[in-house]
């Protein structure tokens, strides 16, 4: 194995569990400067990604996930609600685009759409993507056939998290299976549909769960295109109502990881950030996590308002991206340069040859 470079882990390449723990496991201060290294050799460190996500569909999901508060099997307290009207979404839509979200999500608690519901769910689609927004949508499985359609209406992202490592998952969810998640991703990716995928922390799983999860998504045929990262928001009635809080350094440390082995994804720092500090916050954007939900609430749980959002972005010296804004084609004139890699003989390399 060669020295440890990180100029080398912009390339597509496949993990092994234990390469990825390695690298995790360095000190913290190497893992930083390591993940802060390949976030700039592929994005502007100053720009990041705003998105919106509106529930479209809430509660009365039957799925299991002990996590989630719109299940129908759990006593959270939160009522089942209809579809909303394609009218209410776009106009939604349109709030969020004036106070600057670029990508707009939507999301359903369902195991998988009915066809019913697909004509309202495709109006959304064509009429959010005419505002000149990114599109996401999160309906639960998906078949061949609803993922060309949603494709066909210009949908941009669809997002299926696979949630955990896979000896984990049926901890968390026993109505599907760790492969029918994989299924999923594999539909969406066939239809040209961007993959967003990642998983949450706090689920009572261990340090090498979480290497493995990252380990899945990077080994995909392509990783995710967006890659959320969630701190799980324990829900009173839920299975999970009281998990163990996760330790803010190794939150850290996974976005470090998902960065240095997806370096070209949009690392999202997603659920959980009313319970980080501000401080907290800026080590995962240090980390190389670059896109945030906006808003007051996420799906059915609390966000940071955009006010905190923005006064936290000023502060940093960060700008919001454009819409479909990805690395520049060159830096700016005035943006600092990367750090020059070193070798480390005691550092893991993170690639095969």
């Amino acid at each position: 194995m060669k020295d440890l470079d990180p100029a080398a882990a912009t390339g597509r390449i496949r993990w092994t569990a234990d390469e990825a723990r390695k690298v995790m496991e360095l000190p913290f201060m190497e893992l930083l400067y390591l993940a802060q290294s390949v976030h700039r050799q592929n994005f502007d460190p100053n720009r990041i990604q705003l998105s919106r996500l509106l529930s479209i569909k809430t509660g009365g999901c039957p799925e299991d996930c002990s996590y989630c508060s719109q299940s129908a099997r759990y006593g959270s307290g939160l009522s089942a609600s209809k579809l909303l009207e394609v009218e209410r979404v776009i106009a939604e839509a349109k709030k969020a685009k004036e106070a600057g979200a670029t990508r707009y999500c939507m999301g359903a608690a369902w195991r998988s759409p009915k066809e019913r519901d697909m004509d309202a769910v495709i109006a959304m689609v064509e009429g959010v993507k005419a505002l000149g927004m990114e599109t996401c949508m999160t309906l639960g499985m998906l078949d061949a056939g609803q993922a060309r359609r949603l494709k066909d209406a210009g949908l941009d992202y669809y997002n299926h998290n696979v949630d955990t490592s896979e000896s984990h998952y049926s901890s968390v969810v026993t109505t599907r299976s760790y492969a029918d998640r994989l299924d999923t991703l594999a539909v969406v990716r066939g239809s040209g549909i961007k993959v967003c995928s990642g998983g949450i922390l706090g689920l009572g799983e261990g340090q090498q769960d979480r290497v493995e999860m990252l380990v899945t998504l990077a080994n995909l045929p392509e990783p995710p295109d967006s890659v959320p990262i969630n701190m799980l928001i324990a829900i009173p009635g839920t299975p999970l109502e009281g998990a163990a809080p996760v330790d803010p350094i190794d939150f850290v440390r996974t976005i470090a990881l998902a960065r240095i082995m997806m370096p070209q994804s949009h690392v999202r720092l997603s659920a959980g950030r009313t319970g980080m500090s501000d401080e907290m916050q800026a080590l995962c954007f240090f980390a190389g996590a670059n896109s945030i939900f906006m808003g007051d609430t996420l799906l059915t749980a609390a966000n940071p308002s955009e006010d905190r959002d923005m006064q936290l972005l000023a502060r940093l010296g960060m700008q919001p991206m454009a819409a479909w804004e990805h690395a520049p084609e060159a830096p700016a004139e005035d943006a600092p340069a990367a750090p020059r890699p070193r070798s480390r003989k005691d550092m893991p390399v993170p690639i095969l040859r």
